[in-house]
């Protein structure tokens, strides 16, 4: 993009706007491909993503080799989940526990659904990530690893609560998450709770008060 300006002599010249780096370009490609590998799959095609991204499909393979790169990068983005983390450490502290725990539900569940549409897409489209990563940097190692870490985010929103809750609030994050998780889960055949319904389960139990049975 160019911009005017008017010299002394009351000439217009043009100056172009800074162009991107390429990796600020490759970051522009992916969130452009995300959606459309969440469609598509790996059957998409990169003048679907040129077209979405506005820019001459020639510009994607200036940074990245093929289309099997770009997959690879649209899924490591789907996989990330420090920014869902950043939005949980932002909830305020001083809000009831139940409010903090609904923010954090619904940035998990919005983080969850891509990640679940996104996957869902290329393993039925046939995608195979084999291109002889290290072990850890294998999609399953990362899961394991944004699980652990998503997992003592949660906890820190227990902490105010600490001294009355029944069980330790790392033990208390994982069963949250775990409620949640299933909540997310392709083809289940329960009905979702919405996150009041979830929050208000998990924090007080499935029978409604005074309808348990007594001993």
């Amino acid at each position: 993009m160019a911009s005017e300006s008017t010299t002394s002599t009351g000439e217009t010249t043009r100056r172009r706007a800074p162009g991107m780096s390429p990796e600020q370009r490759r970051e522009m490609i992916v969130a452009a491909a995300l959606p459309l590998v969440a469609e598509y799959g790996a059957k998409v095609t990169t003048s679907q993503v040129a077209r979405v991204a506005a820019i001459g499909e020639a510009t994607i393979f200036r940074v990245f080799a093929d289309k099997e790169e770009l997959l690879d990068a649209v899924l490591a983005e789907a996989l990330r989940h420090d920014v869902v983390i950043r939005e949980i450490a932002s909830i305020p502290m001083d809000e009831p526990l139940a409010d903090r725990l609904a923010e954090a539900a619904e940035a998990l569940s919005a983080h969850l659904a891509r990640l679940i549409s996104v996957m869902g897409a290329l393993h039925t489209s046939g995608y195979r990530h084999e291109r002889g990563e290290r072990p850890e940097a294998t999609p399953m190692k990362a899961r394991e690893r944004s699980v652990a870490e998503l997992r003592a985010a949660v906890s820190e929103l227990f902490e105010p609560e600490e001294r009355t809750l029944r069980i330790p609030r790392e033990q208390a994050s994982s069963m949250f998450l775990g409620l949640l998780f299933s909540q997310a889960r392709p083809g289940a055949d329960v009905a979702v709770l919405t996150t009041a319904e979830l929050v208000d389960t998990f924090l007080y139990g499935a029978v409604q008060p005074g309808e348990a049975g007594q001993p």
